[in-house]
């Protein structure tokens, strides 16, 4: 599993794989992708498969998930989304995302990182493997567009 850090040549297939993953995602144009790459703490794909982009406290992105814990935790990097492709899911792509932004994170002297998870609509599968990471709830909220989400954190 070879994986890099995204490149503007990625854009085209990471947006088709957004869109594909919406309902537990948002939705991404090539100008929101763009600039929230460049804000990212990190930003990986292994093509055509998957991809991860992530942010620290100091980043210059208003999601409200973002901000949310921004106003809760001190240092941290935020999970915004990894997307995994239907047929690759469960061959532990994700899995190796969060090893490697544990690491990366860690090195960065950051105390946690931090996601969320929808519980309306429901996530289960997504619940399940945050659990088995050691993530663990630390609230909740209902969005604008009337997702509601869970705010889950891991200790590094």
């Amino acid at each position: 599993m070879i994986v890099r850090a995204v490149g503007e040549d990625d854009y085209d297939w990471i947006l088709d794989l957004n869109r594909a993953n919406e309902i537990a995602t948002s939705p991404l144009d090539k100008t929101k992708l763009a600039s929230m790459v460049t804000a990212s703490f990190a930003a990986v794909a292994l093509p055509q498969a998957a991809f991860m982009l992530s942010f620290d406290q100091n980043a210059a992105y208003d999601s409200p998930n973002f901000v949310w814990f921004r106003q809760r935790v001190s240092r941290f990097v935020y999970v915004d989304r990894i997307v995994v492709s239907e047929h690759e899911r469960g061959g532990g792509i994700a899995r190796a995302f969060y090893e490697g932004l544990f690491d990366a994170a860690r090195d960065a002297k950051h105390t946690q990182i931090v996601c969320e998870v929808n519980f309306d609509p429901p996530n289960p599968a997504s619940d399940a493997f945050h659990a088995r990471l050691g993530f663990t709830a630390m609230g909740e909220a209902r969005l604008e567009n009337g997702k509601g989400v869970r705010y889950l954190k891991r200790d590094l």
